[in-house]
């Protein structure tokens, strides 16, 4: 009964707070709430005529970190909530007061259960900056390497399950009592967020990330990611290399030091998509505060607190509508997504397609150099929504991301022109993946467990045989014409079984061709054997023919 006391309380002050900034637009329908909100009308006479975005932004910079980083991702929600609103949380700053060095050491000593001495050579105990989640420290290891050490807020965790049993609270109220606030789901918004506040809270799953990120990177001329020293990190410190560098924000500092920022620019849009569709894993907060420049004039990122994953199949529709979308070709774009299953297989494509065109052509009203692919997944997805579309998390991850860079991209080149920089790079992608390179490829990889099959297949085959001239092979298929073919004569099993023992020896004739130097064994003796085999493939395909009319 305490703990729901204590709740209710720490809920009245939320209420008290947003109707302190005049935002009784967002309670009116809380009908639970009305006696509490006629008092605060009553007794509460500030005039509050600024913006409703900078109104809500204040309230939740006054409720505190959680809040805060509750408005910054629903700030990467525009599909959600309306743009104006949207860019003005995007301004949430993420910064409160530090907590003291001196707990700072506590925490590291009991984080390695050893003295620190043990660990680094010098740790300063004012932070470089201080946010919500973490606060990062200067510091070097015993053999004088620069690094950063990232600790973790104490006594986070209480805090975090009280807002977040709050914010439960309040989305379930909302979607109980208001149309407006259940048609923007807020308990599934409230499941996102709880998500990732917690993977933040992990800090050996960043190192992880930045492991990855550094691996997939490794000798790029674009992209520098520093090191991270698992033998310094635990779950609540982390231990990476300190980098040295100029940020992004910075452009005149840029400009003194000579990078090129055309180049610059569009770099940025080339390392997006090589993380995007290359390697599936993207940095999904690259916000400027997170992107260095070095002066050599790579990028060099921090913070992988946030990062994306993306599956092949999502690539390929991604890639499918940036191109279709620039071609104009809307039933294209309405296609793809029916087949990568964003909107439901029953939707029609010319009612979608129709849609599409609608909200996508005026954008072509504008100079291409002025053309958001951000702003085109964001409209994408309001569209696709009307079609009961679900919006995916990895999806708006992406689109936050793609947001960020052409934000960043603009910022250095105005006039960057996003279709001359991603069009190559989708087209090369898309021969890379599906080319003959792509399938010899895929074929190589495949040998190591054909080549573990191998010894099976006599065995197989025998098995096939003997049930073939028993006469009791079965076929566990759900089309009616194959089940009347179980049904047909000794003959026309047979047949059936010549036409899959033609194709087990087409496969086996082209795996061998493979082979072809794989091992030293099989130079020379493959190209023969894939011959014979390839032949009589071929002859057993040909006498199966009349069963396959």
């Amino acid at each position: 009964m305490t703990g729901q006391l204590r709740q209710a309380i720490h809920l009245l002050r939320i209420v008290r707070v947003l109707a302190r900034h005049n935002l009784y637009e967002y309670l009116d329908d809380f009908t639970p709430l009305k006696p509490w909100l006629f008092l605060l009308h009553i007794f509460s006479h500030r005039k509050d005529d600024a913006p409703r975005g900078q109104r809500l932004r204040e309230a939740l910079e006054e409720l505190g970190p959680v809040f805060v980083k509750l408005g910054q991702m629903l700030s990467t929600r525009p599909d959600l909530i309306p743009e104006d609103i949207s860019n003005e949380l995007s301004l949430l700053q993420d910064q409160v007061p530090p907590f003291p060095g001196e707990q700072a050491l506590q925490i590291l000593e009991q984080a390695y259960e050893d003295p620190i001495d043990h660990h680094l050579l010098d740790f300063n105990p004012i932070p470089l900056a201080s946010a919500s989640v973490a606060q990062v420290h200067d510091a070097k290891l015993l053999d004088g390497t620069e690094v950063i050490v990232k600790i973790l807020r104490p006594d986070l965790e209480p805090v975090i399950k009280r807002d977040l049993d709050l914010l439960y609270l309040l989305a379930r109220m909302g979607a109980k009592h208001s149309n407006d606030v259940r048609r923007l789901r807020p308990v599934e918004v409230i499941d996102e967020y709880n998500k990732t506040i917690h993977d933040e809270l992990d800090l050996l799953r960043e190192a992880a990330n930045a492991s990855q990120l550094r691996h997939n990177f490794n000798n790029s001329p674009l992209l520098y990611v520093p090191e991270v020293y698992f033998d310094h990190t635990r779950i609540n410190v982390m231990v990476m290399e300190k980098i040295h560098g100029t940020t992004v924000s910075k452009i005149d500092v840029l400009i003194k030091k000579g990078i090129d920022l055309k180049m610059l620019s569009n770099n940025g849009v080339e390392i997006f998509y090589t993380q995007v569709f290359r390697d599936g894993f993207f940095h999904a907060d690259m916000h400027p505060g997170n992107i260095f420049v070095l002066d050599d004039g790579r990028y060099a990122a921090v913070d992988f607190g946030i990062m994306g994953t993306i599956s092949d199949i999502d690539k390929h529709y991604l890639a499918e509508n940036f191109l279709a979308f620039f071609q104009r070709d809307y039933r294209r774009v309405a296609q793809a997504h029916i087949d990568a299953g964003w909107v439901p297989t029953g939707t029609r494509v010319d009612e979608f397609e129709t849609a599409i065109r609608s909200v996508c052509e005026p954008i072509f009203a504008k100079p291409l150099c002025e053309i958001s692919f951000g702003r085109v997944l964001v409209r994408l997805f309001k569209v696709a929504r009307r079609f009961q579309m679900e919006i995916q998390p990895q999806l708006v991850l992406l689109e936050k991301t793609l947001l960020y860079v052409e934000g960043l991209g603009r910022q250095l080149d105005p006039q960057l022109n996003l279709w001359d920089t991603a069009k190559p790079y989708l087209e090369q992608w898309a021969r890379q993946e599906y080319g003959p390179r792509a399938f010899i490829k895929e074929m190589r990889r495949q040998v190591p467990m054909w080549w573990k099959m191998a010894p099976r297949m006599p065995m197989l085959i025998h098995n096939v045989m003997e049930q073939a001239s028993n006469g009791t092979i079965q076929l566990s298929q759900p089309d009616e014409n194959l089940k009347r073919l179980r049904e047909e004569t000794q003959r026309g099993q047979k047949r059936l079984f010549y036409a899959i023992v033609g194709s087990a020896l087409l496969i086996s004739a082209a795996l061998l061709a493979s082979l072809d130097g794989y091992t030293p064994i099989m130079a020379g003796i493959a190209p023969l054997s894939s011959w014979v085999l390839g032949g009589l493939g071929a002859i057993l395909l040909f006498v199966s023919w009349p069963s396959a009319k």
